[in-house]
């Protein structure tokens, strides 16, 4: 008797699944790894697809890395690590935003934050608004978190809000360039959010970092929610 792929319930199970702990066709192995399925890192399917992308998935990621170098090639460790951590806290809070996220919005809250850094830093305490509701709750995010940072950074506080209004607006200026970059984006407007979601996605080293720190705060209620550069 044919051996069903019990995710389909149409193609003959070949292929063995450590992370379901069964055989599974190799259309569902490609397609649903890593997202209905929790692959263990040791998966060998896994590994080979990591060593051995199929050709659209490498094109993808060449483009990505294309996209992300021009940002990121003149920041320094810290600037470099703030903008990563910029993204997940973007991506985090889009998840369950209403009206939804779009790059404008990105670009907006970006602008926002850099612009209140930047003020403060000439001795003016005055804090920009941004134009969405959307944009606003970000940029409202992205402030408590860099409240966090500073007050964790103690003399060196000035520092990490020079070093944070910078990563800022590279974020900022590839929210505003992906749709020229990605002419072929689902949708035009998010497609800054779409290459952050990759950038950041499941089984990514940022991703596994995330989960790390997600681990840590749950341990610790009161422990930050961004991480120190």
């Amino acid at each position: 008797m044919k051996n069903t792929c019990p995710l389909c319930g149409a193609r003959r199970a070949k292929r063995a699944c450590p992370g379901i702990g069964g055989q599974i066709c190799a259309v569902c192995c490609g397609t649903k790894r890593l997202t209905e399925i929790a692959c263990p890192q040791d998966c060998p399917y896994l590994s080979s697809a990591r060593a051995h992308p199929p050709a659209v998935v490498q094109r993808r990621q060449e483009r990505d890395f294309e996209f992300l170098l021009p940002h990121v090639n003149d920041l320094t460790e810290p600037q470099y690590r703030l903008m990563m951590i910029f993204h997940a806290v973007v991506v985090r809070e889009a998840e369950q935003a209403m009206p939804p996220v779009i790059d404008a919005d990105v670009a907006d809250a970006c602008a926002t934050a850099a612009a209140t850094l930047e003020t403060a830093g000439k001795g003016i305490i005055y804090e920009h608004q941004a134009a969405s509701l959307p944009a606003q709750r970000l940029a409202a995010e992205l402030r408590r978190g860099i409240v966090e940072l500073s007050s964790k950074a103690g003399t060196h506080a000035a520092r990490v809000e020079r070093d944070a209004a910078s990563a800022l607006r590279r974020v900022e200026r590839a929210a505003r360039g992906a749709s020229a970059a990605f002419p072929d984006a689902e949708d035009p407007k998010t497609a800054w959010m779409a290459f952050a979601r990759r950038l950041l996605g499941p089984g990514s080293l940022a991703a596994r970092d995330d989960e790390q720190s997600a681990s840590s705060r749950s341990a610790t209620p009161d422990a930050p929610r961004i991480i120190i550069p």
